[in-house]
């Protein structure tokens, strides 16, 4: 089974949390929820008239077997941008290995934006399940817990939610089905002064994120867990390095960190766990 690291009182108080700011927001528009209500009504009706089709290759199902099939493959190792890797440096960091099971391309470029940006909220839970490649690399301990890298809260409720976390609630089912019990510890968010990071460049990214990253130990996984980041994508390193340090500012170490996609080109396949340390401290 999953596990959650959210007790139902934690729950309940970001409930809580979230009801009294969009109360707030309210306050402002009082057709706002009656908006949302419409939009999502729209949204229903045009996946009735118009049936999703693959974002890979547009056949007529959601996410077609040959695409998927780009993801089947065992992780391999991504170099991340030196820059990045500076900055770890420079906060006396050392990063873990970092995993991806594709590149930044084809049919998972296609599925990974259209479940960001065109609103295929089915899509990241399907690309969680291709994490199911993680059960086979025999590099996992029994037990693990998955950190969703954060997304900007603006953007999860654009997107009808966030695309990381459904990603990883998923791959923790996909991983307790295959009998290696994991839990999803969402407790990394992002501070309200972060932009969209659509059209920056790298040292932009950077910037836009430094000390950006917060943590939430309401949501942390247990003490001593082996814990694993998990992305959808990397490009320039930024929103890892900054997951990084806030995870090792919070005293949680973490054991790897695994993307979906990444634009650097992987380099080797994952190694055994007998050649590879379990965990990186801070």
């Amino acid at each position: 089974m999953t596990m959650d690291s959210e007790p139902a009182s934690g729950r309940l108080g970001l409930f809580s949390s979230s009801l009294s700011s969009s109360s707030g927001a309210r306050s402002g528009g009082a057709f706002r929820p009656l908006l949302g209500v419409v939009i999502e009504t729209l949204r229903v009706a045009i996946d009735l008239v118009l049936p999703r089709t693959c974002p890979g290759c547009h056949a007529p199902v959601p996410w077609c077997e040959a695409c998927a099939a780009t993801l089947q493959r065992r992780p391999r190792a991504v170099a991340l941008p030196e820059a990045a890797l500076d900055r770890l440096a420079a906060a006396g960091l050392v990063l873990p290995t970092v995993h991806a099971l594709a590149r930044y391309a084809g049919p998972v470029r296609a599925a990974i934006i259209a479940g960001k940006e065109r609103g295929r909220r089915d899509l990241p839970p399907r690309l969680g399940a291709a994490l199911v490649a993680l059960q086979d690399a025999a590099v996992l301990p029994p037990e693990l817990w998955l950190v969703p890298a954060p997304t900007r809260r603006a953007s999860a409720r654009a997107r009808g939610g966030d695309p990381v976390a459904a990603m990883a609630r998923m791959a923790a089912a996909v991983l307790a089905a295959h009998g290696r019990p994991a839990g999803v510890a969402p407790c990394l968010r992002l501070s309200g002064k972060v932009r969209d990071s659509v059209g920056l460049d790298a040292a932009a990214r950077a910037a836009n994120l430094a000390g950006a990253v917060q943590f939430d130990a309401r949501a942390a996984p247990p003490p001593g867990a082996f814990t694993v980041l998990l992305d959808d994508v990397l490009t320039s390193g930024a929103t890892v390095g900054g997951s990084c340090e806030a995870l090792a500012a919070s005293g949680v170490t973490l054991g790897g960190v695994l993307v979906l996609a990444a634009v650097p080109s992987p380099r080797k396949p994952l190694l055994p766990a007998s050649a590879r340390r379990r965990s990186v401290g801070p």
